[in-house]
């Protein structure tokens, strides 16, 4: 399932609303990336690209200019019956202005020769400099056209180049209650499948079978995969923060932590449990456990509007320092830990991040040297963890070779944190009955 077309139709509005007079901006797809010899993964756009049209095919270029009569020109790949046999079919330059709100429309392969003219009466350009060398050749061979030709017609050229992640980013950063209905949906899909892992867990099922019945539910519920790789680390795995390779046997017990989140309509949720292989929390286990709950239910307690957003950290680090001293881990006063960060040694990472088409989201988490203030309408990960390398030497023996982490999605509102993967229950009780 995709979102409606007027969602990304409104993101396009509110972007040429947000440009300086005078301007342009000019975004490109994502490139193919190639698995291994002649195949390639599965396609996704880029998401500064999507978030403008909802176009999810490669091969693409848009330009938006505000001051223009035809304000929105696609660049997208042919009508092709040829190529379609092989790998499907293409809306062309005509979906693209009947299906996806495009004033124009016109082949990829012109964009060289028609940007000249498009970017007559532009002095400003909304580009990604330098991240993409053939790119930049294009665009600087345009501009090069573009100011031969006014010499003779005093029209304005691109003479100023703007990162287009100084509007989009901040655009993308409140969602709208469109996109939040697909991010509640992505949560939804994803709480399910961290309760169809819990359910298969058991001493000797694979980490790749956690993994496998993960995808499997996003897929049957809609999704279109995970957002992010499927992180599944069983036992000392759990304290490798982004242990990928899922391919150990779960031994009893163990601790197992899964990071998981399902990709839905583009957007995607990011959630992380951990619980026990056998079912039953050890007295060590639960221990830890406990610490990191408290410490991410005062984080989530803290996430409202106007709350700077490093209060957020403080919240968790001064629970984990205070419970890192009663269990054993760490010694001193708490404040000066604190001030040292010799939480550091076990709660490597921060709070959390900002979440929406990217599980890793954009938007800046400071404004003019300060912690930015979290405002209604974003979206963040709360994920607080500990872990205990087995080689600790300095850390009690009963805790060694434990990795904890916890992490859910939140919705910053007017009012109390709304959590959209609230559903999915994390009380020492609510994991152990779900298991098994």
């Amino acid at each position: 399932m995709q979102p409606p077309i007027e969602m990304f139709r409104g993101h396009r509005r509110r972007t040429l609303e947000a440009m300086e007079p005078g301007s342009a901006m000019l975004l490109f797809g994502a490139h193919h990336a190639t698995r291994s010899n002649d195949t390639e993964y599965r396609y996704r756009q880029h998401s500064d690209l999507l978030y403008t049209s909802g176009w999810t095919w490669p091969e693409t270029a848009i330009l938006l200019r505000p001051a223009a009569e035809q304000q929105t020109v696609f660049f997208v790949q042919p009508k092709d019956p040829e190529r379609e046999i092989w790998t499907g079919i293409r809306p062309g330059p005509v979906g693209a202005v009947e299906g996806f709100g495009a004033d124009e429309a016109f082949d990829y392969q012109e964009l060289g020769s028609r940007l000249p003219a498009l970017l007559q009466g532009v002095h400003t350009l909304y580009y990604a400099v330098a991240e993409d060398a053939d790119r930049d050749a294009l665009v600087m061979g345009a501009i090069r056209k573009a100011r031969r030709t006014a010499r003779r017609n005093g029209l304005s050229v691109p003479d100023a180049f703007i990162h287009p992640g100084r509007i989009l980013h901040e655009l993308r950063l409140a969602k709208s209650d469109d996109e939040l209905q697909v991010m509640r949906r992505a949560a939804a899909i994803t709480v399910e499948a961290h309760q169809a892992a819990m359910a298969l867990v058991a001493p000797g099922v694979g980490e790749h079978e956690l993994e496998a019945v993960i995808d499997y539910t996003f897929r049957r519920r809609g999704g279109t995969g995970p957002g992010y790789t499927t992180i599944v680390g069983g036992g000392e795995n759990a304290c490798i923060l982004h242990y990928v390779e899922n391919d150990q046997p779960l031994r009893d017990g163990d601790l197992v932590l899964v990071d998981a989140g399902c990709e839905f309509g583009w957007y995607t949720a990011d959630v992380t449990r951990t619980f026990p292989v056998n079912g039953t929390f050890s007295e060590p286990q639960r221990e830890l456990y406990q610490l990191v709950l408290d410490s991410q239910l005062a984080a989530i307690d803290q996430v409202r509007a106007g709350t700077p957003f490093n209060e957020l950290q403080d919240a968790a680090v001064r629970v984990l320092t205070q419970g890192l001293v009663a269990l054993g881990l760490l010694s001193g006063r708490v404040d000066d830990l604190i001030a040292d960060q010799a939480y550091k040694r076990y709660y490597m990472h921060n709070i959390g991040h900002w979440l929406g088409m990217d599980v890793h989201d954009c938007g800046a988490y400071h404004l003019e040297g300060e912690s930015r203030p979290l405002e209604p309408g974003m979206v963040l990960t709360i994920e607080p963890g500990l872990y205990v390398a087995p080689d600790d030497d300095e850390a009690p023996e009963r805790y060694r070779g434990i990795g904890v982490r916890i992490e859910d999605d939140v919705l910053v509102t007017t009012g109390d944190p709304d959590v959209l993967t609230g559903a999915l229950g994390k009380t020492v009780a609510e994991i152990e009955a779900l298991c098994g």
